[in-house]
């Protein structure tokens, strides 16, 4: 699992309210499609319950599933980079609870707010580490020999 560390609880105290003045609780049905690979990354979410799958094309064949996601798991990255385009899908699983935030929104508050913009960075940063961690130790399971060596 990535990061737990929640988005809220990265930020130095004094700069979360900028950051819960501009969340907005959304409830999402089962198979709501959020986000398509290659599509402009214009959002972002926190899960607060329920979970998400983020799935790539394969071609001539259906999307492969590439992670699951579930509470306090931070949806949507590419947001941050330019030049903000998805590099997965991503689907509900069931009903899902979560914070959306509107990433032009949150980039304009990056730029204007040094402190807000750096703790931001080091969210994202070591969420993207610790997923590429836990890919590694799959791709380790699946195809090392005797599976990765981590203790079950």
């Amino acid at each position: 699992m990535a990061t737990s560390r929640h988005l809220f609880h990265a930020m130095p105290p004094d700069r979360r309210r900028r950051l819960t003045d501009i969340a907005v609780e959304v409830s999402l049905p089962r198979a709501t499609r959020l986000f398509e690979e290659g599509h402009r990354a214009d959002h972002f979410w926190i899960i607060r319950s329920g979970q998400v799958v983020l799935d790539q094309r394969v071609p001539g064949r259906r999307a492969a599933v590439v992670e699951t996601l579930g509470r306090d798991e931070l949806l949507g990255w590419s947001w941050l980079f330019p030049p903000y385009l998805w590099h997965f899908g991503a689907e509900t699983v069931g009903p899902v609870e979560a914070v959306e935030f509107d990433a032009k929104v949150v980039r304009a508050l990056c730029e204007s707010d040094p402190i807000l913009g750096r703790a931001m960075y080091r969210y994202v940063a070591e969420t993207v580490a610790d997923r590429l961690h836990d890919t590694r130790v799959r791709l380790l399971d699946l195809y090392g020999p005797q599976g990765s060596g981590l203790d079950p």
